[in-house]
Order: C-alpha cells, then structure tokens, then sequence
C-alpha cells in the first residue's frame, strides 16, 4: 500500500519550511533511515529521513518550494511489491505562486528620459487569462489616480508586468514629478494586505536600480521576533564600564596552562561564565514574564548570539554556571562551528535563560541589544580599548570594556537589574571567582 511522505515537523515552533532540496528521485528505492530531502526550517536546514521501505511513486512538492506547512504531502511512497506506475499521484497541495522578487528591476536611466508611452502592450504585459494587465496593485491605484491608461503602458516588471518605474515616464518630466507625489502619499498610507513586499518598497525606489531578495524563513522569523520584542516588551538599558586587565591576565595564564590539551579561552567564554554566574547571584533577573504569572529558573543557560550567512542564531551553553570555562570554550566551538552550517538540532537553539551578545571584535564601544523573548535580559558587550580610568584613586591606562544590559521591566525591576550588571563587573575585575 502506498504511504503519502508528508512535510515533517522538525521544531514544536514549525509550521513551515521550505524543501530545500531532494536527495532522491522518482524510482529509487529507499531504506529506513535514508536520508530523502533537506528541510529549511526558521532556525536551520535540517535532514528528512526516511521511517519506511519503498520506493519513491511521486514527488509533489520540487525542491525550491517555500511555505510548505507541516502536514502537506510532499512525495509518495510505494509499498513492497507495489507497482510505480499503477500508483495514481495525489492531487498537488494549492501553494500561493512564488514571488519573483529575486529578478532585478530595470529602470530608465536618469539620463536618458524614456518618450512617452504609446506603443501597444506585450505579449507579457498580458495575463494568459483573457485580456487582463498585468500590473501590481500600486501600479493600478497610481494610474487610477492620475488617469494613466495602463493599455499605453510596456511593463518593465518580472513577466512583462507594469510597476511603478513604469509609470514615471508615462507623461513626461510633469506627469512623472505628479506620480512621484502620488507614489509618497500611497505609500504613506496603510498599505492592503495582498500587496507584496516588492511592490510596496518600489514604492519610493523610483528610478534607482535595485534588487528586490526574497526573505528566507529565518529572516522572516528574526524580523517578526524582534518586531514583537520592541512593540511588547518595556526595555530598560543600564550601562557600565569595566577593567578588562586582570581578566585579560588571567586569560595569559590559564590558555599558557591549556595549551597542551589543545584548548585556548577567549574573552567571550569568559563573560559567558562571568554572566552565568551573576544570574545565580541575582536570580531575580534569572526570570521570564508570562502574562499572569513570573518564570523563575533555577540554573543558568546562556544564549550566545552567532552570526552566520543567513542571519543570527543563539545556540545554548546549557547550566554555564557549573562548567569550567574549558568546557565553555569547547561547546562554544562546536556549536558556532555547526551553526553557520545549518546542522543545530532544535533544542541546541531553542530555550535560554539569557542572552550574551558580543560586538567587541567588530570595534564597536556600545549598542543595546533587543531582548529574545520570552527571556527577561540580555547582555551587550562592546569592544576592550584603552581608555583612561581611575584606579586607586589616580588617573591610569586600562583596557576599559562597555557591557549594556537590556531588561524587560515587567519581569525585572532597574534596582535588581543594577546589581545583576554590578556583580558581572565585580567578577571580570576580579576574575579568580570565574574559576573557583
């Protein structure tokens, strides 16, 4: 009996992936436990393996497909002993067309004013049903608005299709400056909710050449977070200056005592423990909020912001507080190392007490980080420099390091905030207490 291969679940977030790519055909005859298909989940592309024996009848969805939800049938499986070609496909799932953002949009060189259009419409410019334009809703509204017939027009868009460039020539230096205006009012407006993100950004893009990219899931994921991290949550941001030099020391020391068992620490495992520490100190910033209710958590497990091609994703140094910062810098390694090739398993990424993110090695002094809900801080670190500072009363050199803690002020109040960031100094200026 045939089996129906249906889009897998690869996170309890999934909803949707993109099948990246299938490593196999129609034909070929699997095993349980081969590998069929390379999901992209929001996080990562992830392997879809095989559960049972047969061979693949037929492949609904192609590779390349986006917006797949979980529980669409994506390919068919014929049973042992069952004939391929007696298998009847099932009915390919509805799937929204794929936007042709990625095609670049050419538009009229300054320069060189097109003349006015007057020529008649493509072949292109033609949907196939009937005698339709093809024209993207603000194109449409523009021309209603300024009585622009779009039969006059030759689109310029993906497929023949006419979009605002087009009609900034369509009646010369005046009619074009009149459209430029009615262009900022329309996008200044809300927009409806079919419009697409390209038409929307040629919007005020004019005649400038450009590229339109298609979002991939995990962008679309970090900028729907991050938006509902600062509409929702109240940040509260309290900045410090700390004294990396005994820090830095005992770094010398300890990579001078390691470099036998092939371990060198970096400043950042050290901060990883530092801040790990420091909620277990203060574990009323150790919290999430959760409507009705606060989260207190009884071990430390830092998120550690890593950027990789597509985007950022914080893999976890689960109960940081009790591994030696040897331990840190090893399972820091090997999770960055796999998360810029996309093989993270979800609970690798997924929870967190905290986060800790670390600008330093791009030379940059200070920035407020945004909150990874449903976590209640998150620590900047900013780059070590030398700076005057005062030590003992005398005004010296040190390697000054600016850390910035961002807090949601439902779950954390600023007095408990500010002792969180006073013992994370306390421990780097005196940072014998990381390794005790």
């Amino acid at each position: 009996m045939s089996i129906e291969l249906k889009m897998p679940a690869l996170s309890p977030t999934m909803e949707e992936g993109t099948l990246a790519k299938w490593l196999v055909k129609e034909g070929d005859t699997v095993s349980s436990g081969d590998i069929l298909a390379e999901i992209e989940t929001d996080k990562a592309t992830m392997e879809f393996e095989a559960v049972d024996e047969g061979k693949i009848a037929k492949i609904l969805v192609p590779e390349g497909s986006d917006g797949v939800k979980v529980g669409t049938p994506i390919a068919i499986l014929a049973g042992e002993g069952e004939e391929v070609s007696a298998i009847a496909p099932a009915p390919k799932p509805e799937a929204a067309p794929a936007p042709k953002a990625e095609t670049p949009v050419a538009a009229p060189a300054p320069a060189t004013p097109a003349p006015v259009a007057a020529a008649p419409v493509t072949a292109a410019a033609r949907a196939d049903s009937g005698d339709r334009i093809k024209a993207s809703p603000l194109a449409r509204r523009l021309a209603e608005a300024q009585g622009i017939d779009l039969s006059t027009l030759t689109g310029s868009g993906p497929g023949g299709r006419i979009v605002r460039a087009d009609l900034g020539t369509a009646g010369g230096g005046a009619q074009a400056a009149h459209v430029a205006r009615a262009a900022a009012a329309v996008a200044s407006a809300p927009q409806p909710a079919g419009l697409q993100p390209v038409e929307a950004e040629l919007a005020f893009t004019g005649g400038i050449p450009h590229e339109a990219v298609k979002l991939s899931n995990m962008r679309k994921t970090i900028a729907r977070r991050l938006t509902e991290s600062k509409q929702q949550i109240p940040h509260i941001y309290l900045t410090l200056d700390a004294n990396l030099d005994a820090l830095l020391k005992l770094r010398t020391e300890l990579n001078a005592g390691l470099a036998s068992r092939g371990v060198k620490l970096s400043v950042n495992d050290m901060l990883i423990k530092a801040l790990a520490l420091a909620l277990i100190e203060v574990p009323e910033c150790n919290v999430s909020f959760a409507g009705d209710q606060l989260i207190k958590y009884g071990r430390a497990d830092i998120s550690v912001a890593v950027s990789i091609p597509n985007g950022l994703i914080t893999p976890i140094i689960v109960g940081a507080e009790a591994k030696a910062i040897s331990a840190i810098s090893k399972e820091m390694g090997d999770l960055a190392g796999r998360a810029k090739e996309g093989k993270l398993q979800p609970h690798e990424y997924q929870g967190g007490t905290a986060s800790l993110s670390n600008m330093g090695m791009f030379g940059i002094k200070h920035f407020e980080a945004v909150i990874n809900p449903p976590q209640g801080m998150i620590m900047a670190i900013g780059a070590g420099e030398k700076r005057p500072y005062v030590i003992d009363d005398s005004l010296q050199i040190a390697t000054v390091m600016s850390a910035t803690g961002s807090f949601d002020h439902r779950a954390i109040d600023g007095a408990d905030g500010a002792r969180l960031m006073k013992t994370f100094k306390e421990l780097i200026e005196s940072p014998l207490g990381l390794v005790a």
